[in-house]
């Protein structure tokens, strides 16, 4: 990978307006695929970003349906 040329067309970029660059971005991104929910379940379960759920299961249950401050 051409290092220079990368961080050249990041400058030139980040010089457009903010309509431009989200012009370009979408064009860029459009062939990139989204994951998909399970993936990102899978991805937040194995990170472990869960765990605080199971500190406080009286806040966190259905039976409430709200949060609690």
């Amino acid at each position: 990978m051409n290092v220079q040329l990368v961080e050249c067309l990041i400058q030139v970029i980040l010089s457009l307006a903010a309509d431009e660059q989200l012009a370009l971005a979408g064009k860029i991104l459009k062939n990139i695929p989204y994951p998909l929910t399970q993936e990102l379940v899978q991805l937040a379960q194995k990170g472990g970003y869960f765990i605080f759920l199971n500190n406080k299961p009286e806040i966190y249950t259905l039976q409430y349906r709200e949060a609690i401050a």
